[in-house]
């Protein structure tokens, strides 16, 4: 009642009183606190959970963008490793391949885009960092395979003189035929093998895309030996002739190693990120340089992924395929593990064996062995006129997206050293 009393004839009097006792410190044990005291610590933090939910929302979403990377990369690996014996390492599995890193890298860039403040911060920036150190020398295996189906071509014409030297149009063959068709073998055969031996690629070329310009490419270089300082020189102009395929890619893998747990939470999980990043830019290259003709190939590229990262069972499954196929017998010697250039030695020593034994007039049976052949050797340049463009257009963009992901890396690392 005197409560009621007070608060009818002096209501400010009465919330003022109520205030001081509710911030009022108790004068009882510290430990204990009275209700109003209580009710008064609730009033003054209200605000506080609105600001731990946009928090926590933030954190959400960022979650989200990391996992659904993740599962992209889980997806398309699964696809990917989903080929039969006869389509792995074929032009089109190779072309599907570079699809797939294209959309794993974009999905990356947006990560990093969308996390710049903490991209530019330790201890993201030392992974950041190494990850741009392997892209700038993926740049170069990206030209040594563009190269390498430059020496594809060269075999695909020798394939079509001997097309053209055994057509036969509906005539018998002759000798003449036999003769031109067995000098293009031979050239072949000369130039696979010169391949094979020496494992260089165009001796003094220019490795660059676009056609060979000495005058530019001097320029270039100049350019570069005026600006090598860290990151800003680029390995891309041209590669002498002791570059190592096998040794470019073992620099690549140098060091890749999964984060530690503090280091996942330290970053936020994107030191994960860019790990898996990372491991798909090595695979992917270990498999071009297994596949194309390079200098220096090798597969000595070794994989050790953690089993929380579910995108490493497809991609190991791959690799370990990919090292048996090397390991085959009819394989060891190869010039290069693709499917399509299995096709060509095959047939090359087939044909080969066929017109030094051939005896005219040709017997039915030789004729129908002639015409199998033919119909093999008409079906390898068929992939090589509709897969060889289309391959090097997509090594091209390759190229240009690394670069371009590089050079928006490098610009929020060197903002931030700017900063400081």
């Amino acid at each position: 009642m005197l409560a009621m009393f007070m608060f009818l004839e002096y209501p400010e009097a009465f919330v003022v009183g109520i205030l001081w006792v509710v911030t009022m410190p108790s004068t009882h044990n510290p430990g204990s606190s009275s209700p109003l005291t209580s009710f008064g610590r609730s009033i003054w933090s209200r605000r506080e959970p609105f600001h731990s939910i946009e928090a926590d929302h933030e954190s959400s979403e960022q979650e989200l963008e990391l996992q659904s990377f993740q599962k992209l990369v889980v997806d398309l690996f699964h696809d990917l490793s989903a080929v039969s014996a006869d389509e792995l390492l074929s032009i089109a599995w190779i072309r599907k391949l570079l699809d797939v890193f294209v959309s794993c890298l974009d999905e990356f860039r947006v990560l990093l885009l969308k996390n710049k403040a903490q991209v530019s911060k330790p201890p993201l920036d030392h992974w950041a960092d190494e990850y741009l150190d392997r892209s700038l020398k993926a740049l170069d295996i990206c030209n040594a395979t563009r190269d390498g189906i430059e020496k594809i071509r060269t075999w695909h014409k020798h394939l079509e003189i001997i097309m053209c030297a055994l057509e036969s149009r509906k005539r018998a063959f002759s000798e003449g035929q036999f003769r031109r068709a067995r000098k293009a073998l031979m050239d072949l055969t000369l130039e696979m093998l010169d391949e094979r031996d020496s494992g260089s690629v165009f001796s003094h070329r220019n490795w660059s895309f676009g056609r060979n310009n000495p005058r530019k490419d001097a320029r270039r270089r100049q350019h570069s030996s005026g600006n090598s300082s860290g990151h800003s020189r680029s390995h891309s102009w041209s590669i002498s002739n002791s570059w190592s395929a096998a040794k470019q890619l073992q620099s690549i893998a140098n060091n890749l190693i999964a984060p530690r747990g503090n280091e996942i939470i330290a970053t936020n999980g994107l030191a994960g990120s860019v790990y898996t990043m990372s491991s798909v830019l090595t695979f992917v290259l270990s498999a071009l340089v297994a596949a194309i003709p390079c200098q220096d190939r090798a597969l000595s590229t070794h994989f050790s992924i953690p089993q929380q990262y579910s995108w490493g069972i497809p991609l190991i499954s791959l690799h370990e395929r990919i090292i048996e196929e090397s390991k085959k017998r009819e394989r060891q010697n190869s010039n290069g593990l693709l499917r399509e250039i299995y096709h060509v030695e095959r047939c090359a020593r087939h044909m080969t064996d066929l017109v030094d034994v051939v005896q005219f007039p040709l017997t039915e049976e030789q004729k129908v062995e002639v015409e199998q052949e033919l119909q093999e050797l008409a079906s390898i340049c068929e992939n090589f006129k509709n897969g060889l463009d289309p391959l090097e257009r997509q090594i091209r963009e390759v190229f240009r997206r690394i670069m371009n992901c590089r050079t928006e890396g490098l610009e929020i690392l060197s903002r931030a050293n700017n900063l400081e």
